[in-house]
């Protein structure tokens, strides 16, 4: 169970992350517009996560921008990105399914419009319940999660080139992801990190993924055709 203590304990560590990012902007992002890139990487921040306005796509300064950055260094192949819209609060399960629905959304439109276009799905914290949810392993009862509302159709499957998920809650619960995407997907949690280690007491050590992000390229790297 996610106590109020620790609720406020994770959106106070992600709090401070924000107040250490210079926003030139004051406005939340637009949706990207539709494009072709070879490969395109959805991805949902955690709660209460800056989206990091130096960026050109605003995906989460703890995971988000610095794993896309390494993806695109380490691709020869074109590369762009969606920051899935959804409040990412600690407002559950309606922050979580809210998520959930525009991921699924969003991938299934960007399939129609770019039929030879991959997908990598990038989760951190509460977005890796996004995640989870999308491709239907449900993170009802984790630390920001709720019931699936929607799931990835059969017909975008064979597309998801790769799943990266970061400090990801329903591993609390001693659940993973299994199935046609197991196979598929990078999956870290930090020691002591309370949000995805059954025995993790220190919150500092849950803003500390992005030194998985070359790590992460590189499981991407050798899973994109």
């Amino acid at each position: 169970m996610f106590t109020n203590r620790s609720v406020i304990a994770a959106s106070a560590a992600l709090l401070c992350v924000g107040a250490t990012v210079s926003m030139s902007a004051v406005a939340a992002p637009s949706a990207q517009a539709a494009s072709c890139a070879a490969v395109h990487v959805v991805a949902a921040r955690g709660t209460n996560e800056p989206g990091g306005w130096a960026s050109r796509y605003h995906l989460g300064t703890v995971v988000g921008n610095p794993v896309f950055s390494a993806i695109d260094d380490v691709l020869a192949r074109s590369t762009d990105a969606y920051r899935v819209e959804y409040p990412a609060s600690t407002d559950q399960p309606a922050s979580v399914q809210k998520g959930n629905r525009d991921l699924v959304d969003h991938v299934v439109a960007q399939a129609a419009a770019c039929p030879a276009q991959r997908f990598v799905l990038v989760g951190y914290s509460q977005g890796a319940n996004v995640v989870d949810n999308a491709i239907g392993i449900s993170s009802e009862g984790a630390k920001v999660g709720g019931p699936i509302v929607a799931t990835l159709p059969d017909s975008v499957e064979s597309r998801i080139s790769a799943i990266l998920l970061f400090g990801n809650p329903i591993r609390e619960l001693g659940r993973a992801v299994t199935g046609v995407y197991a196979d598929r997907t990078f999956d870290v949690c930090n020691d002591n990190d309370p949000v995805c280690d059954p025995d993790g007491r220190d919150w500092n050590v849950h803003l500390r993924y992005q030194r998985h992000a070359d790590a992460a390229a590189d499981f991407v790297a050798a899973r994109v055709r």
